[in-house]
């Protein structure tokens, strides 16, 4: 496992009085195996993993929002992280009206390094940065104030798949807190840390979703 993140779920942030924050109304953060019919190997003989968004994280310090999109996984650490250059990531940030509407699409590719398995990250789109943010996978990449790593990391979801299939079946929430079925699992990950005040937008709300795009259409 590499690079855990300690990171709070949400993909929805709101600003009142002048302070950012994640609010728990209408989040919605999984986003495994979906649709089932491409990304599910119980469905498909050759799932889409590249394409498979696995959740979104967004949340803030005083000084930066911090975007985190998963994808590709759960899946043992003993497998490499997924680069497909072939899939087009898009982080969607929305500080306007109408909150659909992403005001500032961040935009995501992975291109084939010269060696066999080397890979690098170019990233569009970020708010005051004169072009793209590009560069190896694996590493720290800075520029304009913006920070941006893609690698492998542990997976930082937490949930019980045990106690949640108990309660359904039986109707008793059956949930334990120390029994987190994505322990000890990996997948890919995009992080970017922006200055907060190029996010801000008066008194406006927030919204932050991801999305996935696959050149070519489906496999």
């Amino acid at each position: 496992m590499r690079h855990a993140l300690p990171l709070t779920a949400g993909v929805m942030m709101a600003l009142a009085g002048g302070a950012l924050y994640v609010t728990g109304a209408g989040l919605i953060a999984a986003d495994h195996l979906d649709p089932p019919g491409r990304t599910n190997p119980a469905n498909d003989a050759t799932p889409d993993k590249a394409a498979d968004i696995a959740d979104v994280f967004a949340w803030h310090t005083a000084t930066d929002v911090n975007l985190v999109l998963t994808f590709a996984g759960p899946q043992a650490t003993n497998l490499p992280a997924t680069y497909d250059p072939n899939v087009l990531y898009t982080i969607n940030v929305s500080n306007a009206a109408p909150r659909t509407t992403p005001n500032i699409p961040i935009e995501v590719r992975f291109g084939q390094g010269s060696g066999s398995n080397t890979f690098g990250v170019q990233v569009r789109g970020l708010p005051g940065v004169t072009g793209a943010v590009e560069g190896a996978v694996e590493t720290d990449l800075v520029k304009d104030g913006v920070r941006v790593r893609a690698g492998l990391f542990d997976d930082p979801f937490f949930f019980d798949l045990q106690g949640f299939r108990d309660t359904v079946a039986t109707g008793t929430l059956s949930f334990n807190n120390q029994r987190d079925f994505f322990a000890g699992q990996n997948l890919t990950a995009i992080v970017i840390s922006i200055p907060r005040d190029r996010i801000e937008n008066g008194t406006n709300l927030v919204d932050v979703w991801a999305t996935t795009a696959r050149f070519g259409g489906q496999l």
